[in-house]
């Protein structure tokens, strides 16, 4: 069977791109946050001479359930995901008996604990949850706790089991010039948190962290931008087309990373990550048109690449940007990005491009069905987070 024409196929791609951006963009606006979505809790932390007092904002309601999140996103995903869209529409003193009640269990999973490894027993001293809304919008509850500080300056390591998934702890001193916050993963612990002031880190630490969080969210994080990426690299072996699209896609990023970063540009991740997906699902079948680049498939790179900018924005949101070192914090993510996007690139050409890229049938029979396969999965998150 012959493939269809160009401009028809171009046509088609750009019609099926055109709904499902619209849909993505209808049905964002309509859903400002997604209902199962794992978050990162939040943890403000005060250390004093005598004591260390902790307001954690979380969805206590996978706490109460005892929810696995360790490496999952979505909470459909875990077995008790019934269990806890129940408890999401409990009534604020109805949860707040339960969370008090199972207390001695759920305490547990928090880590307060010298720097010298003493460890801390912290008690409950309120929670307080919100009325019950609009269940499709996860409820954030603040739980307070504390603990007290045995005599000396011995400073503080806080952070949760890995169970609990990601958790972002934030030094609060009034101080303090520059805050301190950590994004903690795999049940990790904060820097010491000294009694007096914030924790500080040298630049060269926190460079170093950002390079590691950008990598991190390409991989293993970042399914969605992995499969652009690999989009990407199915368009074609050569060095020059993938190279042009590589830089194109890297400053397009790096240029909403910024704005974003710098408060200049704020768009709701509930419009953003559906854009991802219809970015991929084009990107992919463009692939099956094959030949040179050109200025079109560039510029569509280049769109995209400001919306998967977007995306890394929402990422160090989470963190909170050092101000006196913003320009540093991110270079360094976005080589974490570089790095993470490369290594993709460098694993399918090892995977598949250095045995058959030669081959006669390379395109036929691995390009062609490993795109048509992404804008597959490209087409099912668009439905996933516009539709369900």
């Amino acid at each position: 069977m012959r493939m269809m024409s160009f401009p028809l196929l171009s046509l088609t791609k750009l019609r099926l791109l055109g709904v499902m951006s619209s849909i993505a963009l209808l049905c964002a606006l309509s859903a400002p946050v997604a209902a199962h979505e794992v978050r990162p809790a939040v943890a403000d932390v005060r250390v004093s001479a005598e004591q260390v007092e902790i307001d954690l904002t979380h969805t206590i309601e996978a706490l109460v359930v005892g929810l696995n999140l360790a490496g999952v996103e979505d909470t459909d995903d875990t077995p008790d995901s019934a269990q806890y869209d129940a408890a999401r529409a409990l009534p604020p003193a109805e949860l707040v008996d339960v969370f008090t009640t199972r207390w001695d269990e759920i305490g547990t999973v928090f880590t307060v604990t010298l720097e010298d490894g003493t460890v801390l027993s912290p008690e409950l001293v309120e929670v307080q949850v919100p009325a019950v809304g609009d269940v499709d919008i996860p409820r954030d509850s603040t739980v307070k706790i504390r603990a007290a500080l045995p005599a000396g300056d011995t400073a503080v390591q806080v952070g949760w089991d890995a169970a609990n998934g990601p958790l972002i702890v934030r030094q609060i001193a009034p101080d303090a010039e520059d805050p301190y916050s950590a994004y903690l993963n795999n049940g990790g612990l904060s820097d010491p948190l000294p009694r007096t002031g914030v924790a500080e880190l040298n630049g060269v630490q926190e460079f170093g962290r950002y390079i590691v969080s950008g990598f991190d969210h390409i991989l293993p994080k970042g399914l969605d931008h992995i499969l652009f990426v690999l989009g990407l690299f199915f368009f074609s072996l050569k060095a020059r087309p993938l190279l042009i699209q590589v830089t194109t896609f890297t400053v397009a990023h790096s240029v909403t990373l910024a704005l974003a970063a710098l408060g200049l540009v704020n768009i709701p991740g509930s419009i953003v990550e559906p854009l991802i997906a219809a970015s991929i699902v084009f990107v992919a079948l463009e692939n099956l048109r094959g030949g040179a680049i050109g200025p079109v498939r560039i510029g569509v790179v280049f769109v995209f690449g400001l919306l998967h900018g977007l995306g890394f924005a929402s990422v160090l949101g989470e963190f909170g940007l050092n101000p006196s070192r913003l320009v540093m914090d991110l270079i360094a993510f976005n080589i974490g990005v570089e790095l993470g996007q490369l290594t993709v690139i460098a694993l399918a050409y090892i995977a598949v491009g250095f045995w058959f890229g030669d081959r006669d049938w390379y395109r036929t029979r691995i390009a062609n069905p490993v795109s048509i396969l992404i804008a597959l999965v490209g087409a099912w998150w668009v439905v996933e987070r516009t539709l369900l």
